[in-house]
């Protein structure tokens, strides 16, 4: 329980105002390193509770060393994007609720005068990304001399996004800090133990293994498409049949437009996140899609990152992504919080090696589904991987590689027993 973590009463009072019971798993793991000050290096698939994790030990810090004089700010988040910026921001309001502990947020898209005032107000934690608040580091409005807890939250985005070096000299202008977090839905690869490496000092290194209940229920199964007319078949059968609530998407904003024009001449109710988008059409269109008045919404990579919209039936990869990582965090929308979700793409011969590639690194079969009506007229393609064969004539122990093939229209995808409604 909460309150065996030695946290404060009125923080106890704020989270089982907010409905939770118990620690999750990246909590309990978090929370006790975190409150004896050491630096955290921490992933945790999305859905487990990862902002409270970081929220309350820097919060408890804050309650035990209250501000001596009229400091600035002095725990900042840095996100990657204003979605996610703006969710962490409410969820730390809800959390000092009850305590003299002020929030402040300073996003891209919003007035400059309005981020003056937060400034000025001299919050004790701030949420921000990370370009907006250089330039008023740089403008020499803000000033990161007093900041005590740094803290990094989807790394591995930060990275995609090409903040590396944003975030390497907002950190150096904290450089007076005495703790420093860093969050990531996967430490895999170079780029976040770098990333780390240069930002932690010796920090404690925590992997989350969410219990049955916090693990994402995610149904998985892909589609094998023809070509753009079948897929638009396939998307359209889902749309009008199974689907509650579902985020389609899309490699390009080409694309986007494309499908957004198509599913309108369909008659469906769409709307649609890219980038470069204005924010207050972002947010008329996050509005519309939480409160259910439009039930699909299409995106690209860099416009979903940092959506957190609860209970969104499926994902529909309309089209694969580049990588692997991009897929399960895609999927990620969906099955939030230990709640079912079904995740669906629909591919093309061209991405059909992305198949084997998204079960290697998920360890999670990927099987092929058929809809009556709608069977490919194709074979799926057929990769043959490298493999060790003996040379005619040499001795044991000789091996040469056999070059690898790509041949189409060789085997059928693999499909199950009974077959998709």
């Amino acid at each position: 329980m909460f309150d065996q973590l030695d946290l404060d009463d009125e923080l106890c009072r704020a989270i089982n105002d907010m409905g939770y019971e118990r620690p999750t798993s990246i909590q309990s793991l978090v929370i006790p390193h975190a409150m004896e000050g050491k630096d955290i290096l921490a992933d945790a698939p999305t859905g487990t509770g990862k902002t409270a994790a970081f929220l309350l030990p820097v919060c408890q810090y804050l309650l035990d060393h209250p501000r001596k004089d009229d400091s600035s700010t002095r725990v900042l988040i840095l996100v990657p994007t204003r979605e996610l910026a703006n969710q962490v921001f409410e969820q730390a309001k809800a959390i000092t609720k009850y305590t003299h502990l002020t929030c402040g947020v300073i996003t891209g898209g919003i007035n400059y005068g309005t981020d003056r005032e937060t400034l000025a107000g001299h919050c004790d934690i701030l949420v921000a990304t990370p370009g907006r608040l250089f330039e008023h580091i740089e403008q020499e409005s803000f000033d990161c001399r007093d900041i005590e807890s740094l803290i990094l939250d989807e790394a591995d985005r930060m990275l995609d996004m090409g903040f590396s070096s944003i975030v390497h000299q907002i950190a150096g202008e904290a450089r007076w800090r005495k703790q420093s977090m860093l969050f990531s839905a996967t430490l895999e690869g170079k780029g976040v133990r770098n990333f780390a490496q240069e930002l932690l000092k010796d920090p404690v290194t925590l992997s989350a293994d969410p219990s049955r209940k916090e693990k994402n229920k995610i149904i998985q199964w892909y589609h094998l498409a023809d070509d753009l007319n079948h897929k638009n078949a396939i998307l359209v059968h889902h749309l009008r049949n199974t689907i509650e609530s579902c985020i389609v998407f899309v490699k390009t904003r080409q694309r986007l437009h494309n499908l957004k024009d198509f599913l309108f001449s369909q008659d469906f109710s769409v709307t649609y996140l890219q980038g470069e988008m204005p924010q207050d059409k972002r947010n008329s269109a996050l509005a519309s899609f939480k409160a259910g008045d439009v039930k699909i919404l299409i995106a690209t990579d860099v416009a979903a990152r940092g959506i957190d919209v609860q209970d969104i039936s499926h994902v529909i990869n309309f089209d694969m992504p580049r990588g692997s990582d991009l897929y399960v965090h895609r999927i990620g929308r969906t099955g939030r919080a230990g709640a079912k979700g079904t995740a669906i793409s629909i591919v093309e011969a061209h991405d059909f090696e992305k198949i084997g590639k998204v079960e290697r690194y998920t360890k999670e079969p990927f099987k092929a589904r058929v809809i009556e009506g709608l069977r490919p007229n194709n074979k799926a393609p057929k990769v043959i991987r490298k493999q060790k064969v003996k040379t005619p004539g040499k001795g044991k122990g000789k091996k040469v590689k056999a070059k690898g093939k790509f041949k189409k229209k060789t085997t059928r995808p693999s499909s199950p027993k009974s077959k998709e409604a």
